[in-house]
């Protein structure tokens, strides 16, 4: 008995199936590490909503668009209980038409600035803006009418202007219709509460716009704007063509939206950006004249938070084009992509301490394999500590310098030679470079990653060739030693 446990102890095959179920069970701190990261995720994303909740949140803007409220009448038949036909009654239903306007440009730059939630940092944004256009010459025919012999009644028209958060508004709006100054009121009048248009600002046509409007003349416009917002600026197309151009510092931007920038240049001192969007390819007018008769059995609150999110029912999401201030780095996607190599990295690391052993002969206890392992573990939960607090490239340089220094110094005593310790910390260090180069290298992270692991059982492969793996388990190694040229047999 006493034998076969010296031979299981000896035999190198019991040796590497104990090394592999090591490498297992140190996946289990990789978990409670990459759980941990999950939930410092979590908590940034809930900064970010309770700063939306508190402050500003991304910004949705619908507009400048008129509204002419109008009452329409007509005479519907009066029937007794018979069904006979005995008089008339006159009916009546005030509705809205929207006026959209012919040409919409949008000139605007985005200061960004960030705001604290604790240790998170969440970027805003506020945007100065100047917005001109024109609206078309009324039409009356235009009107359909929805009863059949009714008459329509038309009142004063007003603009409609919609924001998605309306305490991001820095000061108040102005905007001069046909040169006449308008002043912008709180919500808008003639809309019901379940419609999410009912939460924009309205100004009514006075003066010379009114005037021009009775004329039936076109009415130019200009409007200067000021808004803060959270990350997301969405602007909706509604003119016949909708041109924007926004810049701003911020060199990470991201655009989104149903359409793309048509231009745009970035640059570290930031970026430029332009957008050209025709009716003709968009139905954000149909969605927009939904918004006006919507109704809903929820609050008017929670259906025009919907609304915004989703865009009128039947008509799908709200068609926008937007910009964001993207984080250039986001600690914790980083964290979460470099936890997911940590398995191969500790593999690796303690693959490399078997060949230590395997060709220079000194035995190594399983406890100090364990000890080699957990040291690779520990530097992925020092990598998301010190990234919170420093540039995410000085945390992973630190955490990393303090992981190889720790293994070069363990390895000189266990190897008995600060060369070979050196050496094996050097091996560490590439990895550690190699696993960097994956991360700063997002779009080509497969193929790096295929190469390195590749490339490592290449040499691994390369350096065992003459190995008698049957001798080793035997517990009797035969290891190729290297040949000198003074020695070598002559030919």
């Amino acid at each position: 008995m006493f034998q076969l446990f010296k031979a299981l102890q000896s035999s190198m095959l019991v040796k590497v199936a104990g090394l592999l179920m090591l490498t297992l069970l140190l996946c289990i701190p990789l978990a409670e590490i990459n759980s941990i990261n999950r939930e410092r995720g979590r908590s940034q994303r809930e900064a970010a909503e309770e700063l939306a909740a508190t402050y500003a949140s991304g910004q949705t803007v619908v507009g400048p668009l008129l509204l002419v409220p109008y009452v329409e009448r007509w005479m519907e038949p009066l029937r007794n209980a018979q069904g006979k036909v005995i008089g008339q009654e006159a009916r009546s239903k005030e509705m809205a038409h929207a006026v959209f306007p012919d040409k919409l440009h949008t000139e605007g730059s985005m200061a960004p600035h960030e705001r604290y939630r604790g240790i998170f940092k969440i970027p805003f944004y506020t945007l100065n803006a100047t917005l001109d256009g024109g609206f078309p010459a009324f039409d009356p025919k235009s009107v359909a009418h929805s009863e059949t012999d009714s008459r329509i009644e038309f009142k004063a028209p007003f603009v409609v202007f919609y924001v998605s958060d309306l305490r991001g508004l820095d000061g108040s709006p102005t905007i001069a219709i046909n040169g006449e100054p308008l002043r912008f009121k709180q919500r808008v009048p003639g809309l019901a509460d379940s419609s999410w248009l009912a939460d924009a600002i309205h100004a009514p046509l006075t003066g010379t716009a009114l005037a021009a409007w009775e004329s039936k003349t076109p009415l130019p416009f200009e409007m200067k704007l000021g808004l803060v917002g959270q990350d997301t600026l969405s602007m909706v197309p509604i003119a016949e063509e909708t041109t924007a151009h926004l810049s701003s510092p911020w060199a990470h931007p991201s655009f989104g939206g149903r359409f793309l920038a048509t231009q745009r240049e970035v640059t570290p001192q930031g970026f430029d950006a332009h957008w050209r969007v025709s009716s003709l390819v968009t139905s954000a007018r149909e969605q927009v004249r939904a918004g006006l008769s919507e109704r809903g059995e929820t609050s008017a609150a929670a259906t025009a938070a919907a609304a915004v999110a989703t865009g009128p029912r039947n008509l799908g999401p709200l068609q926008t084009f937007d910009v964001s201030l993207a984080q250039p780095i986001n600690v914790y996607s980083m964290s979460t992509r470099a936890g997911k190599y940590g398995a191969l990295f500790i593999g690796l690391v303690i693959m490399a301490a078997f060949m230590f052993e395997l060709f220079r002969r000194q035995r190594m206890h399983p406890v100090q394999y364990g000890l080699v392992g957990l040291s690779i573990a520990l530097f992925f939960l020092l990598l998301l500590a010190l990234s919170e607090k420093l540039a995410f490239w000085l945390a992973y340089a630190s955490a990393a310098s303090a992981s190889v220094l720790l293994l070069g110094i363990y390895f000189s005593a266990v190897l008995q030679s600060w060369k070979r310790g050196a050496g094996f910390g050097a091996f560490v260090a590439v990895l550690y470079g190699a696993l960097y180069g994956l991360l700063a290298s997002e779009s080509n992270a497969l193929l790096l990653g295929a190469l390195l692991t590749f490339g490592m059982l290449t040499v691994l492969m390369l350096a065992t060739r003459k190995v008698d793996w049957y001798a080793l388990s035997a517990g009797n190694p035969r290891m190729p030693e290297p040949v000198s040229p003074e020695v070598a047999p002559s030919v």
